[in-house]
């Protein structure tokens, strides 16, 4: 099936964009342990950087739908990422090189504050472009056809493949240019001016090709003015309405509520990463609650709004177990992993290349398999897909947890069962999350398109928040364990069994409220 030219574009601008990210991400903690902090404060930092990053979507989503359009946004948010993966170049110029001559033994006399600051305004750049690029670019790919196009769910497989790829060059590059180790002289610096440089071309492939390919069928401009009514009809019956928005006592009530959330949830903080998990928890219920009060929604409009939130509060437990991968599972491949093959030794940054590689190639054998099962009159309902994506999750976890049980800490056991673990749950994410991005389309109101993307997001926001809390529980050896619920976390195996249990128990329930869900949308959307 032909899709139009603007998706490729846009697979083009993304794929550079998700090279970036995938690069500086690839680098980023082995950077933090290194230079400045231990493994836990690493993973936690980690945590929120990754949690302000899929935030801030819902900043960048509302001044598009509001004030901006897509396309502007898309520049901003792409120019401001380059801005920050610079100054991620200029502090790994600045950190003190005698680190790296201590083989990466921190020195509370060494002087990184320069080092420190810079990373620190790099990061905050990063945090703040992604909010005005990451849900704009999706929406875009949702614009670029009819509301009820059957092409639509193979467009984000399209679009998901060119994240991947990036992705999956990304470490490979980045990953040998920066070496992220201590033997290296120059640490980490050319990685992430590499990443910068790949930010730098996304923006310019997007501003000399917009014009041309993003158009609708019909041949008009998209994204380039906010309040964009979809061409499909359907809204009509709410003309009245759409100017309502909220009332002075709503916002009022629901700025107080994200207020005292705040205060809640950041009771027992110890330090900045708790304010800004708290933070990110509270706009997580505020935000959700401030944009189903809108009077100018209609009731079908607020059940699917509604089901767009409890599919995202599952994907919470997806992604806190799979983004693993940055910290945990990183630490783990460096430390616990034997990465010989013969006498070669892989770079622990190229783990993080598996889970493109197996996108890239199984995501058209996934698209085919629905398109299978469709055509032989079985339809898998998009929800039931991410139960499905649950329940691979769960089971990549418990392969890992056999692999390493009855292993001390201080044992290196093989790769592959880490390969194992990526390959299982990469066909989970492709069950789950290019699909979700296509339901948030299908179900959004058009002029709450990109805002409710960054809610999408958001969801991506507090797990990156729990993933980072939850990776302080991997066992360090000589490391006092922590517990969950009362329960110590003494092996590796413990601590991976936690994960499939959360994913394994998600899956079950969102799969006993799937019923629900779908009356909740609608009799008679067999498209979604």
């Amino acid at each position: 099936m032909q899709h139009p030219k603007g998706l490729y574009l846009l697979f083009v601008t993304e794929m550079a964009e998700r090279f970036s990210y995938y690069g500086m991400r690839a680098l980023f903690v082995l950077y933090l342990v290194a230079a400045f902090y231990s493994n836990d404060d690493a993973s936690e930092i980690y945590g929120s950087y990754t949690g302000l990053v899929y935030l801030t979507p819902l900043l960048g989503g509302y001044i598009a739908d509001r004030y901006w359009g897509n396309r502007r946004s898309i520049i901003a948010g792409g120019l401001m990422m380059s801005v920050g993966q610079f100054l991620m170049f200029a502090s790994a110029c600045f950190v003190n090189q005698s680190i790296f001559e201590r083989g990466g033994q921190i020195d509370a006399t060494v002087d990184n504050r320069l080092s420190l600051w810079l990373m620190f305004a790099g990061l905050a750049a990063l945090i703040i472009g992604n909010g005005f690029f990451k849900p704009n670019i999706s929406t875009m790919v949702g614009d670029l056809y009819e509301a009820d196009d059957h092409r639509k769910d193979s467009a984000f497989t399209i679009f998901y493949m060119g994240i991947n790829l990036g992705a999956l060059v990304a470490p490979l590059i980045c990953g040998p240019l920066g070496k992220g180790d201590w033997s290296n002289p120059d640490g980490f610096k050319w990685g992430f001016f590499a990443a910068g440089c790949a930010m730098v071309v996304s923006v310019a492939v997007f501003v000399l090709l917009k014009n041309r390919y993003l158009v609708t069928p019909d041949g008009k401009q998209i994204g380039t003015t906010a309040h964009q009514v979809p061409r499909s009809s359907g809204n009509v019956e709410r003309q009245g309405t759409e100017r309502k928005g909220h009332g002075r006592l709503s916002t009022i009530l629901c700025i107080i509520l994200g207020a005292v959330l705040m205060y809640a949830f950041s009771y027992n903080a110890d330090d900045y990463n708790d304010y800004i998990s708290a933070a990110i928890y509270a706009v997580s219920i505020a935000l959700p609650v401030f944009i189903i009060t809108d009077a100018g929604l209609t009731v079908d409009e607020k059940k699917r709004i509604c089901v767009i939130y409890i599919i995202a509060l599952f994907v919470i437990f997806f992604w806190s177990a799979f983004e693993q991968a940055g910290s945990s599972l990183t630490i783990f491949a460096d430390k616990q992993c034997d990465r010989h093959i013969g006498g070669w030794e892989m770079p622990t940054t190229w783990f993080q290349s598996i889970n493109p590689i197996v996108v890239v190639l199984f995501a058209p054998v996934m698209a085919v398999f629905w398109e299978m099962l469709q055509k032989r009159g079985v339809h898998v309902h998009s929800i039931t897909k991410q139960s499905l994506g649950l329940t691979l999750l769960a089971l990549g976890y418990l392969v890992i947890a056999y692999g390493t049980y009855g292993v001390d800490s201080s044992v290196k056991i093989s790769m592959w069962w880490l390969c194992a673990l990526y390959f299982i749950h990469t066909l989970g994410e492709l069950s789950l999350s290019p699909i979700g991005l296509s339901l948030v389309t299908k179900l959004s109101p058009a002029r709450m398109a990109s805002l409710l993307m960054g809610v999408w997001f958001m969801s991506n926001a507090a797990s990156n928040i729990l993933a980072g809390k939850l990776a302080t529980l991997l066992p360090i050896e000589g490391e006092p364990n922590d517990s969950i619920f009362g329960i110590e976390i003494s092996t590796l195996s413990d601590f991976f069994l936690v994960f499939a249990v959360m994913a394994g128990v998600a899956s079950l329930f969102l799969a006993l409220i799937t019923p629900w869900l779908k009356r909740m949308i609608g009799e008679g959307k067999h498209n979604i």
